[in-house]
């Protein structure tokens, strides 16, 4: 049999979840018992992904994310882990956050042993593990549509702030009809959508916003 080449072996893979396009469905035993994608609907969703229980990276993510789960809800979200491990390892492993870390992990976590959630969202990276799943993570708007993803590797734990602000990034933009700059945080400036013709862009600078160039323009919310 001819070896396929890199590019060759790429196409072949299934594909993963994808932008703005719904989220994969699911319907997995948690910690919260069984949860569907569609218990979710009018609610924004970050599910995500970590190695293993009982280990040090995943632990002190998921005492950040904890740490973080009032502004998460105030901000209509919800919280959803996962890894490939049984639920009675997710159980004592919540049970033993608490007890040495003081820490209360209140939102669901999916056991995935037979991986279905995790290939269903690509969270299975053969160059990294073909047992457990990345640090991957997919926010989720509440109609059920995939907005963002993010993919951290085994070693390196992902920042909690990080997603917290994007989430929010999303959400404001959503609700203002504009885009964010980079490490945009409430109450920073948001970017005007650039003029569509000629008429609109040499209209621009008489608009009132602040504008550097025809298509590099700001405004206050």
């Amino acid at each position: 049999m001819t070896a396929q080449t890199p590019i060759a072996q790429a196409a072949a893979r299934p594909a993963g979840p994808r932008l703005n396009e719904p989220a994969p469905a699911f319907d997995a035993l948690t910690t919260h018992g069984q949860k569907r994608l569609e218990d979710y609907r009018g609610k924004w969703l970050v599910l995500f992904s970590h190695p293993a229980d009982f280990t040090p990276v995943c632990t002190t993510e998921f005492i950040g994310f904890a740490k973080r789960h009032d502004d998460f809800a105030a901000a209509n979200t919800a919280l959803l882990g996962l890894s490939i491990d049984s639920h009675y390892s997710h159980i004592a492993w919540v049970l033993n956050i608490k007890e040495k870390f003081g820490t209360e992990i209140r939102f669901p976590i999916i056991a995935d042993l037979n991986m279905a959630v995790a290939q269903a969202y690509g969270m299975i990276q053969p160059g990294a593990s073909d047992t457990a799943a990345v640090r991957a993570t997919f926010i989720i708007d509440p109609e059920g549509v995939l907005r963002a993803m993010v993919y951290y590797p085994m070693n390196a734990g992902r920042s909690v702030d990080e997603i917290y602000r994007l989430l929010i990034a999303l959400q404001t933009a959503d609700e203002n009809g504009c885009a964010m700059p980079e490490n945009w945080k409430p109450g920073d400036a948001v970017i005007v959508p650039t003029p569509k013709t000629p008429e609109e862009a040499a209209a621009r600078a008489s608009e009132g916003y602040d504008t550097v160039d025809w298509y590099f323009s700001t405004r206050q919310l």
